[in-house]
């Protein structure tokens, strides 16, 4: 009998919990936005992380929360911004695409001081180190970038990452393993943009020293194009909010001008920008 009634007592406590749980279900339910779900489905599902979220699902909910906007893929590109805006009734602003960039653009033949490096193949790794190369602004060549890319993008030519454009999606995950910051995302406002490849802000003696292609701070582009060039610590840099890509007049004396040739357009070949550009930085900069 005591059991009997233990079983009906515990029986009514298990309907009266669900009971519960069914009303509090009800009444703290938070209906979720279902465009968060239209705009997951747009997604190219490349969780890749380089809208700044963790993941599409995590990017849809902040779209639609207005926390992120709505070109914010950079997988998916313009397409797929046309119909998140389009779900979200929003009219969208065409942008240029961000593509990664190296700023070095020295092979290992134009390397000076090179030490012997029998460590670990990572660039993070030698970075700490701190003795591989003479140069410590230049690229240490181990391929960091390469294996953080998801979609096959980067490969080490003669010592130093080159992009394959036709693949890259802009996620920025090689930006991110490069422990130097020498890969920066710029927007590409045509097929092909001019770079300044080198980092090193040494005197120009102390880059000579270390490197045949370096930069020397000689501010013979800012002179030239001050719109477009301005020289920080000894080394040149393209304002790429005033740089439309347009191979212009002052940007074709820049380029004959440069003592250290050291300007470099990556991205896709064009006519005008390959001829503009000596046969070593063409090959270099695919």
């Amino acid at each position: 009998m005591t059991v009997l009634l233990a079983a009906i007592v515990l029986f009514a406590l298990t309907l009266l919990a669900a009971g519960l749980l069914g009303i509090a279900k009800e009444k703290f339910r938070v209906d979720e936005d279902p465009r968060i779900g239209q705009v997951q489905e747009v997604l190219p599902s490349a969780n890749c992380g380089g809208c700044g979220f963790a993941g599409c699902a995590d990017f849809a909910k902040a779209v639609v929360e207005q926390r992120a906007k709505c070109d914010g893929c950079p997988v998916g590109g313009s397409d797929v911004a046309s119909k998140i805006a389009a779900i979200l009734g929003i009219e969208v602003v065409a942008t240029a695409p961000l593509r990664p960039v190296i700023h070095c653009g020295a092979k290992t033949t134009d390397k000076l001081g090179v030490v012997p490096y029998e460590g670990v193949e990572s660039c993070v790794e030698a970075n700490v180190v701190g003795v591989t190369q003479a140069c410590i602004y230049g690229c240490l060549g181990y391929g960091d970038c390469c294996r953080a890319c998801t979609f096959d993008a980067l490969h080490m030519v003669e010592g130093k990452p080159v992009v394959d454009y036709d693949k890259c999606t802009g996620c920025g995950a090689c930006a991110k393993a490069c422990p130097r910051d020498l890969i920066e995302l710029i927007p590409f406002k045509q097929e092909r943009m001019l770079v300044v490849a080198c980092a090193n802000r040494e005197p120009a003696k102390a880059v000579k020293a270390v490197c045949k292609v370096g930069c020397i701070g000689c501010k013979m582009c800012q002179r030239l194009a001050p719109d477009v060039f301005e020289v920080p610590g000894n080394v040149a840099r393209i304002n790429y909010e005033k740089y439309d890509g347009q191979h212009n007049e002052a940007i074709a004396k820049v380029l004959e001008k440069c003592p250290a040739e050291v300007l470099i357009y990556f991205g896709k070949p064009t006519a005008d920008t390959a001829a503009a550009s000596p046969p070593a930085e063409v090959a270099a900069a695919r």
